[in-house]
């Protein structure tokens, strides 16, 4: 089976949470790799930072969404921890802050995307 027909098969088989814990997922691990990784891994580091802030980039856009269905103040509190992730993001490339809060973040975000369940990562 091609990638495109998993992807499509994926999509018709999950809801909208169900794939967001998935993408949270692998954003996680990437950041979990880049934590592990040697420090000459810097490219490797960067990418996965670089994912997931775009993660959080567009899911606060999409919290900014007049028509989003989410309760104005969780999409809020989503706004302002996509802020807080860009900040230690970048305080993170410049060798200032750990990587670890940001897999906290993301394991916390995905238990509730679980229904309570801790992440299997």
């Amino acid at each position: 089976m091609s990638l495109q027909a998993y992807q499509r098969a994926a999509e018709q088989a999950e809801g909208p949470k169900q794939t967001e814990y998935r993408l949270f997922g692998l954003v996680t691990r990437a950041l979990m790799e880049a934590a592990a990784a040697e420090e000459t891994e810097v490219g490797r580091r960067m990418k996965a930072l670089h994912w997931n802030r775009r993660l959080w980039s567009t899911i606060a856009g999409d919290c900014a969404n007049p028509d989003n269905q989410l309760p104005e103040s969780l999409r809020a509190n989503i706004i302002s921890l996509s802020i807080w992730v860009d900040k230690h993001t970048s305080d993170v490339m410049q060798k200032q802050m750990q990587i670890q809060p940001l897999i906290d973040i993301n394991r916390i975000i995905m238990q509730g995307l679980g229904g309570g369940q801790a992440p299997g990562i």
